[in-house]
């Protein structure tokens, strides 16, 4: 399947400490054909899983939050993004990452979306059916000072 997503973060440069740090995950689709996108495992859905290799000063912060375990996926657990356009989800990451020590954060999408679809009939994927995508998403860095 030749399929391609960009993926961009975005977010605060700095902070202070105990201030949200919101992200802002873009996927941008260049090709000329809709994808469709799972948004499972992505800020599409929200922050509901360890989605973020987040480290602080080159050490891992462990994620805090919660994970969630699923069935099958149904039709509206997938995003349409549309040939030329993005789509957006903005996650508040200090919720399930601790972002309150001074220091300079790294903030990366772990690069996997777990289906990605060039036709709407195919979606929803059975389990074991996905066709998953790895796509390049560069870090974010933030510095939180006291």
């Amino acid at each position: 399947m030749a399929t391609t997503l960009d993926c961009a973060l975005s977010g605060p440069a700095t902070v202070k400490a105990g201030e949200p740090v919101e992200v802002v995950f873009r996927l941008s689709n260049p090709t000329s054909k809709p994808l469709y996108v799972l948004d499972w495992h992505t800020p599409l859905e929200g922050l509901l899983n360890d989605i973020f290799e987040v480290t602080r000063d080159g050490t891992e912060v462990p994620y805090t939050g919660p994970m969630l375990k699923r069935g099958p996926p149904q039709a509206d657990n997938y995003v349409t993004v549309a040939p030329g356009a993005s789509v957006e989800g903005r996650v508040e990451v200090s919720l399930a990452y601790d972002l309150r020590q001074p220091g300079r954060y790294r903030i990366a999408f772990r690069n996997r979306l777990m289906d990605v679809a060039t036709d709407k009939s195919a979606v929803p994927s059975g389990m074991g059916g996905f066709h998953e995508l790895l796509v390049q998403c560069p870090p974010l860095e933030t510095v939180v000072t006291p």
